[in-house]
C-alpha cells in the first residue's frame, strides 16, 4: 500500500477552501517576456494588498554583456499603481534561460527572496562547474528563505503551501496560493508537454513522479506556467491551464501514459535539444540569488564560460 501524500492532501484542502470561499482566491497578473519566453507573476490578496512576485526577469543582451530593467520596471509600475505591498520574491528554481531580477525588485519594493531548499545541491554542482572558489557559499545563504516540501505560508489572508517537484532540476518547487499553483518549468501547456530533464541533477523519472503529484490536485486547480513557446498550430502565447485539462490533454503526460513510456520519450527528446542560449550567465547569476559575480579589480563583473568541460 502506498503512503498517503499528506502534503498533496493539505494542498487539496487549501484549494477546496479557496474554491468555496472566493475571498481566499488571489488576484494574478502575468507578464510575458518574449525574448526568453518567460512568464513572471504578481499575485496578491485583494483584501490586504499583500503581494508576491514569482520568477522575475532581468533583461540581458548577451552579445554586449549588458543588463537592463524594462521587464522588471513593468512589474514595479503594476505593483505601485495598485498600491501593493510585496512580501515575497519567489523563484520556482534556479533558471537556466533567464536571469532573475529579484535583487533589483527587492531593492525597489522590499520582500523576502525565497527558493526551494534544493538550491543547495544546485549550488554545489554548478559551483564546481564554474570553479566558483571558496568565496561562493553553497548553503543557500544568498536567499532570505529556503522553502521545504509542505511548508505553509501566508499572502495576506490567503494560504500558501510549497510543493517539492524535482526532476527538471533538484530545486524545483511549485507554490500553491489559494486555488492557484505556480509550477515553474515542471510542465507546459497541454499541447507542448513537459520540461527537459537533462540538466545536471535532473531526472526524467523523478520529473514524471513530480508531475503526477501535481496532477493529483483537484481538477479545478489553476496552473500557471513559467514558459510558453506556442506549440505548432497555436497562434497565441498561453500560460494558464488546469489540472483537469492537463490530465486529459497533455501530449507527454496525460492520464494513461506510463512512467516508463514517459522516461523513454523524455530521454530521447532531451538528447536532441540544444542548451538554452543564456544558460551560462543565467545559472551563474541565479545560484547567487540573481546577483552578479563580485566585481574584479577594475570594477567589472565577469561571467565565466567553461570550455570543453566534462
Amino acid at each position: 500500500m502506498s503512503t498517503p501524500d499528506t502534503v498533496v492532501q493539505a494542498a487539496t484542502d487549501q484549494i477546496t477552501r479557496a474554491t468555496e470561499q472566493k475571498t481566499l482566491r488571489p488576484s494574478i497578473a502575468g507578464f510575458f517576456d518574449e525574448a526568453t519566453f518567460t512568464v513572471s507573476y504578481v499575485i496578491h490578496d485583494p483584501e490586504t494588498c499583500e503581494a508576491a512576485i514569482i520568477d522575475s526577469v532581468l533583461d540581458y543582451e548577451a552579445a554586449a554583456g549588458r543588463t537592463s530593467y524594462g521587464s522588471a520596471d513593468r512589474i514595479i509600475e503594476y505593483v505601485t499603481s495598485n498600491n501593493l505591498k510585496v512580501t515575497w520574491l519567489i523563484e520556482t528554481h534556479a533558471h537556466a534561460d533567464h536571469i532573475s531580477a529579484a535583487p533589483y525588485l527587492q531593492q525597489k519594493l522590499g520582500g523576502k527572496l525565497a527558493i526551494g531548499k534544493g538550491i543547495i545541491r544546485v549550488q554545489d554542482v554548478f559551483g564546481k562547474l564554474f570553479n566558483a572558489g571558496t568565496d561562493f557559499e553553497r548553503d543557500g545563504s544568498q536567499f532570505d528563505h529556503l522553502f521545504t516540501d509542505g511548508e505553509t505560508f501566508k499572502l495576506g489572508k490567503i494560504e500558501g503551501i510549497a510543493l517539492h517537484v524535482p526532476g527538471h532540476t533538484p530545486a524545483d518547487m511549485a507554490f500553491i496560493i489559494g486555488d492557484a499553483a505556480f509550477v515553474g518549468d515542471t510542465i507546459f501547456m497541454p499541447d507542448f508537454g513537459t520540461a527537459r530533464a537533462d540538466f545536471p541533477g535532473g531526472d526524467a523519472r523523478q520529473l514524471f513522479q513530480s508531475i503526477r503529484r501535481l496532477l493529483s490536485l483537484p481538477d479545478e486547480t489553476r496552473l500557471f506556467l513559467c514558459h510558453d513557446y506556442k506549440a505548432p498550430g497555436r497562434d497565441e502565447y498561453a500560460w494558464e491551464t488546469t489540472v483537469g485539462q492537463q490530465r486529459r490533454e497533455n501530449v507527454h503526460v496525460k492520464d494513461g501514459v506510463s512512467e516508463d513510456d514517459f522516461v523513454e520519450m523524455r530521454t530521447t527528446r532531451d538528447a536532441t535539444l540544444a542548451m538554452p542560449n543564456l544558460i551560462m550567465p543565467s545559472v551563474q547569476v541565479n545560484i547567487r540569488g540573481g546577483r552578479l559575480p563580485e566585481p574584479e579589480e577594475n570594477g567589472v563583473s565577469y561571467i565565466k564560460i567553461p570550455v570543453n568541460a566534462v
